[in-house]
């Protein structure tokens, strides 16, 4: 199925690494989400990834039925239903991922900004720009060098030179 670039995207990231087993069968729920996901009795061009294993993408081509405000909704809703049954947190903005080689590793906003002044995460560190609104969005801005990312706005005094 292909979408627009223009595409609304939804991005939530887990506040850990979730195992192989739980992707498997988050990504069978989402895709069951997905297929049924309407919004004023209008199916969604709708479909969802994981990636990283730590990140749960919900894609909407709205070029046939936007998201209205009560689909959004119901997946929030979802989202929350999907916390509770693998003891996940999804909407912890403050937890912030950044790339440590291969790795991708998140951390609360207080370490992330330790890190920071420690020389752990420089400017050219890979942070992930969750804030991305459409696919092209997701494929140009989400995974990006510290200092090309809103991070920088909130962080960038703490940078070691």
């Amino acid at each position: 199925m292909e979408f627009s670039s223009h595409s609304r995207v939804w991005v939530y990231q887990s506040d850990r690494k979730l195992t192989d087993a739980e992707t498997l069968q988050i990504q069978v729920l989402l895709d069951n989400f997905t297929t049924g996901w309407a919004a004023h009795n209008n199916q969604l061009k709708a479909k969802a990834e994981i990636k990283y294993n730590r990140f749960l993408i919900l894609f909407v081509d709205e070029s046939q039925a936007g998201a209205s405000g009560c689909s959004i909704d119901k997946s929030v809703n979802f989202m929350k239903q999907l916390e509770q049954q693998f003891g996940i947190n999804l909407f912890d903005r403050f937890n912030l991922a950044y790339r440590s080689g291969e790795e991708i590793l998140s951390v609360p906003r207080n370490q992330f900004e330790e890190l920071l002044k420690q020389g752990k995460i420089t400017s050219d560190t890979i942070v992930f720009n969750n804030l991305a609104q459409t696919l092209a969005d997701l494929q140009t801005k989400w995974e990006v060098p510290f200092k090309d990312s809103w991070h920088k706005q909130l962080f960038g005094d703490l940078v070691v030179a």
